[in-house]
């Protein structure tokens, strides 16, 4: 008889229309990752009964609930649909400024600066990277290169390359026609029309065979890992309501997984408090979706699983080499944390974002040894109280880019 290995299983899901129904066959998509463990659990019940005989008569079996938890190293598009269900909203088709040849180039900041018309009102926002086309001559290397916004007005745009410690912006007069574009797509917890998704997934063991499959599981958690040395990591925690098996499989010709790269914290930016820093050893950002379920009278699954806040928490922890994270800390300032990675060194690498505009840090503590002085933080990211149309920020308390979501 056959055993189930690892390597054999594949994991497939689709979005529900119905929660708790699987949807149609066709249309799934295969996982990547490093591990999933998905399983049913059960209240249980036994009696209390005291007896003569001194033993237990009854044992039942009460309500049920999935729970799964799937580990990945982090890449560009792979877990988009469920970053979405975690912040509930849709990918959005971010910023471009669309033709225009009233923009000149610079080596200092401001580097991009247009005689009319307003980045702000294009939807530009700072923490968006963005890339140029259409720049000519000398210019020409400021195209398909990847600009990170660190400050932005109406007419002028400062940017910092996520390709290198430096800036490279080429100088040039304006006349060239270019586009800026905020690359791929943007992710941000919404004001209002919330959306709720909900996933089946599939445990696909061919090896026996053997298929094992949950609905109405909804995004409750999202740990996102960014280590100094190695693939950044991504965990998703999944709740759900039932569970079901069959000898064959349900989901027919999945689509294939992605093929992105896998993202590193060595490659990329990270920014803090308004400034580049290079001295963070480790960075965890946490969002806790605060997912729930309900026992009812006459059934014995929930009918339903309750979303509830959408809380962004995390922490990191830097080498000691000035008193400016401590103030913040001991001053409850508000800061920004921005962390861009690529997969690769080129200048226009597959890359996500993640920036918290506001942040309040929550607990400072100083470790000491013969190497050198690391303090940690954790932190709260909040609500920023202005941002939207036609202003420098965005209105969510995280806001993800990803430029490989079509």
């Amino acid at each position: 008889m056959p055993i189930a290995i690892g390597v054999a299983k594949q994991l497939r899901y689709k979005k529900e229309t119905t929660l708790n129904v699987a949807p149609g066959a066709t249309g799934a998509q295969l996982l990547r990752r490093v591990t999933s463990e998905f399983s049913l659990g059960k209240q249980t019940y036994q009696s209390s009964e005291l007896r003569p005989d001194y033993q237990i008569s009854d044992f039942r079996h009460g309500g049920r609930q999935v729970s799964g938890q799937l580990n990945g190293e982090l890449s560009c598009l792979t877990y988009a649909d469920f970053l979405a269900a975690a912040l509930r909203g849709p990918w959005t088709t971010a910023a471009t400024t669309g033709a225009l040849t009233n923009v000149t180039a610079s080596a200092s900041a401001p580097h991009f600066v247009r005689a009319a018309g307003s980045f702000l009102t294009d939807g530009f926002k700072i923490g968006d990277v963005v890339r140029f086309s259409g720049w000519t001559t000398t210019a020409a290397a400021n195209n398909a290169r990847n600009y990170r916004i660190t400050a932005l007005t109406a007419t002028q745009m400062t940017v910092t390359d996520l390709n290198g410690p430096g800036t490279t912006v080429a100088a040039k007069a304006a006349g060239d026609s270019v586009t800026a574009v905020v690359a791929g797509k943007k992710l941000l917890i919404p004001l209002t029309g919330q959306t709720n998704d909900s996933f089946y997934f599939e445990e696909w063991h061919p090896d026996l065979p053997s298929s094992e499959r949950f609905g109405g599981c909804r995004v409750g958690q999202v740990d996102i890992g960014l280590p100094a040395t190695g693939m950044a990591t991504i965990g998703l925690q999944f709740l759900g309501i039932d569970m079901s098996t069959a000898a064959g499989a349900y989901y027919s010709s999945p689509a294939n997984a992605t093929t992105t790269g896998v993202l590193a914290a060595v490659n990329g930016k990270l920014r803090v408090g308004g400034t580049d820093i290079a001295t963070v050893t480790q960075l965890q950002i946490g969002i806790n979706a605060n997912m729930s379920t309900a026992q009812v009278v006459g059934s014995n699954v929930s009918p339903d699983v309750f979303p509830g806040s959408v809380v962004v928490s995390g922490s990191f922890s830097a080498y000691f080499e000035d008193g400016v994270l401590r103030d913040n800390f001991v001053n409850e300032d508000e800061i920004g944390i921005f962390a861009h990675m690529t997969a690769d060194n080129s200048n226009n690498a597959p890359f996500m974002g993640l920036y918290m505009p506001r942040v309040k840090l929550g607990q400072s503590q100083k470790a000491d040894g013969q190497q050198g002085i690391v303090r940690s933080y954790t932190f709260q990211a909040l609500l920023p109280t202005t941002g939207g149309a036609g202003l420098a920020n965005d209105q969510s308390t995280l806001v993800i880019q990803d430029s490989q979501v079509p």
